[in-house]
């Protein structure tokens, strides 16, 4: 892992890049932010040595560097999942790589089908807690100490202050926000309604098929993190309907100006 990670740094260090403050992961449907980032460097994936390449309709594939506002940053546009073949440590390979470049904070984006009954497709709900249904950890194997401990807390993975500036953030744009615990699974199948139901009893307000490795590999490596999810359709008992990639990504679409309303602002907060 040094290894490669040590050859990725290298290729980079041959750019003239800003050094990030702030690391972006936007999920499906939710690449718009791009278009109030003043990019300096689009690099695709498939350039950046040992970088994995994004298989997903929705995911450009491209890492951006730029600023928002006077913050530089460096933005996933477009992530790896578990489902597609890649190896956990893979799909959290860009993480280890933003921390390495210099980032102080992360951001993570997802589309997510919700649960909780006061959900309506186009919500967004902040992160506050998750539980990880994936079938394999990030952390597993050998641990690197120059990353972080062997058995990192989990008492707080999701960032306390940077809820709260997105909250009055919310508030100030007059922008309907819900707090909840996602649940990450490893897909690409959608729920079915007893795994829809599982979920909720569980504890879950909503489900998607990413983020939880991101940020167990982010707060390994002492990183804060800010994370919030798109309702793109609804798990709810009656209103549990068939779902396409397609319509998950169109509703994420349409409600990508509020999140990039919200995103942003909390970067020039930073």
């Amino acid at each position: 892992m040094l290894q490669k990670l040590n050859k990725t740094i290298n290729y980079f260090k041959k750019i003239n890049l800003p050094v990030p403050k702030a690391g972006i992961v936007l999920g499906t449907g939710l690449g718009g932010l791009i278009d109030d980032i003043d990019v300096s460097h689009a690099i695709p994936y498939d350039l950046i040595p040992n970088f994995p390449v994004s298989t997903v309709q929705g995911h450009a594939g491209k890492l951006i560097f730029g600023y928002i506002g006077d913050i530089p940053i460096v933005a996933m546009q477009g992530r790896f999942h578990y489902y597609e073949g890649y190896s956990m440590q893979e799909v959290t390979y860009p993480i280890r790589l933003m921390k390495l470049l210099g980032i102080e904070a992360l951001l993570i984006s997802n589309a997510s089908g919700g649960m909780n009954k006061k959900f309506s497709i186009g919500d967004l709900m902040i992160i506050k807690d998750h539980i990880n249904l994936q079938p394999d950890n990030p952390l597993r194997g050998e641990n690197i100490e120059d990353f972080g401990p062997r058995f990192p807390d989990m008492s707080q993975p999701y960032d306390l202050e940077l809820v709260k500036k997105a909250e009055k953030i919310a508030k100030k744009n007059k922008i309907k926000i819900h707090k909840g615990v996602y649940a990450s699974v490893s897909g690409p199948n959608f729920e079915s309604p007893a795994e829809y139901k599982f979920l909720s009893i569980i504890g879950a307000d909503a489900v998607g098929m990413s983020t939880v490795p991101e940020v167990i590999v982010a707060r390994h490596m002492g990183l804060p993190v800010f994370a919030i999810s798109v309702i793109t359709d609804l798990g709810i008992d009656g209103k549990i309907v068939e779902v396409s990639h397609e319509e998950v990504e169109r509703a994420a679409m349409k409600a990508e100006p509020k999140l990039t309303t919200i995103m942003k602002q909390l970067i020039k907060n930073l």
